[in-house]
């Protein structure tokens, strides 16, 4: 069973803002893709689907940037980074950009890749950014693969003679997880194996030289590799692991990670605690000396100066801690360092509520690296069963998830149990990502009710940022709006958002979910919409245009 790693997954990748899926995902495909290729490109294009998120931001959210930055060997946190184009350019490198279809892209973060060397060596692979900077290779050179970055892994294409010569010599140090791959088409094979090592430079070069060996990719992994089996992969396993055992969550979590990926627990706490360090600094600096943001104005000071002024109606520990969430979030929307937790869009949660234990609380260094870690147990079953990318799912599975571990985290450090944990972490994402109260067909319409003490603070929360002088875009304010009719929120591509508005009429279902089928609605996008069962669609005139 491959389980997600907290560190690979959940509290990481330590990145550049805005954007996890953008601009940390799009690092690690360019730094995977160079590492394939063997050397520094002098040749890169970057290709994007029209109808994906790249197409639409990739200048935006720093993907240009984080490409060339991977390509030139750089680390993400590199002070170079605003200027890897540049970068680029002084090496000898020509990087492009373009927008054409790609068949078969199966995920709005496609990215085709094609790198050559200046020794005539060329890389066509196919990439997908899958969400809180998480990637995954699905085509290198034609073939179908699946390399995710966190094991050494290595790809032969070679003549079926040659094949097992090649999974004898790739699995010759007892290095490989698992068994190796083999695949045939056209007189043609691909061995592709995942490795806990680096496989020796000698047993590489025998390799390339063993006859029927065409090519051979190896991969070095961008995150820690794994090499132990996780301890649950479901919260109820997980709050039985620590109940079982009588320790907290975060205790809990520091067992699983330490036996995940093979280290000392004092080797996982002290690199949770850089991770930590990171986002206090993150919200330091975003409180006393922010970046520059593209469309909004800092305002974490000033609503933090409002609450000691005593200009704000509701003041007291969850203002402060507000205004330390958006002091982080200023510096990742302003392309500075944070920790992506889950993702670099909800970067701001846990280290606003991790500052305020610390700060406020009492709560030690130690403490807040064991509740850091409770968070991430959360997130690995949230990383198990589903997705942080809003891209996939919308924004409110990354700051729902994020909420959910915040709640976790403050639970584990005022000593709570693992199963207390949890419901409380249940209760935070329920609060964003419940289905509507008449889904759940009964009287005590359940997620209302549990959404009423939490949404009484967001009101409180939004008085606070508005006294201290947060202000609204009155463009994006209105396409907000707008988003709110019924289905102004689905992607152009479903031919029912194309009828201009939408109206919702129970009646009996006549395919799954009640989404007609001949519409073109994809399943994927139906199953993100919390809808009763039984209700389908019927499209009706709107007099208006949507998006304006």
């Amino acid at each position: 069973m491959r389980g997600a790693s907290v560190f690979n997954r959940v509290i990481g990748p330590v990145m550049r803002g805005p954007s996890s899926s953008h601009t940390a995902g799009a690092f690690h495909i360019a730094a995977m893709a160079r590492s394939m290729l063997g050397r520094a490109p002098i040749r890169a294009r970057f290709a994007f689907d029209p109808g994906g998120s790249y197409a639409k931001c990739y200048r935006s959210q720093g993907a240009d940037k984080a490409f060339a930055a991977g390509l030139l060997g750089w680390r993400i946190t590199d002070d170079r980074f605003p200027s890897a184009l540049a970068g680029a350019a002084q090496a000898g490198m020509r990087v492009e950009f373009l927008e054409q279809p790609l068949a078969g892209a199966g995920h709005p973060n496609a990215v085709e890749v094609e790198l050559a060397a200046a020794d005539g060596r060329t890389l066509s692979a196919r990439a997908n950014s899958v969400g809180g900077g998480a990637v995954e290779f699905v085509r290198l050179g034609g073939w179908p693969v699946c390399f995710t970055g966190d094991a050494w892994e290595v790809a032969v294409e070679a003549e079926p003679c040659a094949a097992s010569e090649a999974v004898a010599l790739l699995g010759a140090d007892g290095a490989l997880m698992g068994e190796a791959q083999c695949q045939e088409f056209r007189g043609l094979c691909l061995v592709w194996a995942r490795r806990r090592e680096r496989l020796a430079h000698e047993a590489q070069e025998r390799l390339a030289a063993t006859r029927g060996v065409r090519v051979v990719w190896a991969c070095e992994p961008v995150f820690f590799v794994p090499a132990g089996e996780p301890g649950f992969a479901s919260a109820a396993e997980m709050a039985a692991m620590s109940l079982q055992q009588g320790i907290s969550l975060g205790q809990t979590a520091l067992e699983y990670e330490a036996r995940l990926l093979a280290l000392p627990e004092s080797a996982v706490l002290a690199e949770m605690g850089r991770r930590l360090d990171v986002m206090l600094d993150a919200v330091e600096l975003g409180l006393t000396a922010p970046p520059a943001m593209r469309l909004l104005d800092a305002s974490a000071g000033r609503v933090l100066r409002a609450e000691r002024e005593g200009r704000l109606a509701a003041g007291g520990l969850h203002a402060r801690a507000a205004a330390r969430a958006l002091a982080a979030m200023h510096v990742s929307s302003g392309g500075g360092v944070v920790c992506a937790a889950p993702t670099g869009g909800s970067a701001g949660v846990l280290p606003a509520v991790l500052a305020t234990l610390m700060a406020e609380l009492g709560v030690s260094r130690e403490r807040a690296a064991l509740a850091l870690l409770a968070a991430g147990a959360i997130g690995v079953v949230v990383a198990n069963r589903a997705t942080f990318a809003a891209e996939v799912a919308g924004c409110q599975v990354e700051i729902g998830a994020a909420g959910a571990m915040a709640a976790a985290a403050v639970a584990d450090a005022v000593g709570a149990r693992a199963d207390q944990a949890a419901d409380a972490a249940a209760i935070a994402f329920q609060n964003t990502m419940a289905r509507c109260a008449i889904s759940c067909r009964a009287s005590s319409r359940s997620p209302a009710t549990r959404a009423t003490l939490p949404r009484q603070r967001m009101r409180f929360c939004a008085q606070t940022s508005s006294l201290a002088g947060t202000k609204t875009q009155s463009r994006w304010t209105r396409r907000l709006m707008l988003c709110m009719l019924p289905g102004a929120c689905f992607p152009p591509s479903c031919a029912a958002r194309r009828a201009a508005a939408w109206q919702l009429r129970p009646r009996p279902a006549r395919s799954r979910r009640g989404v007609p089928e001949s519409w073109g609605i994809q399943w994927p996008v139906a199953r993100c919409v919390s809808f009763p069962r039984g209700t389908s669609f019927r499209p009706c005139r709107w007099r208006g245009r949507l998006g304006r």
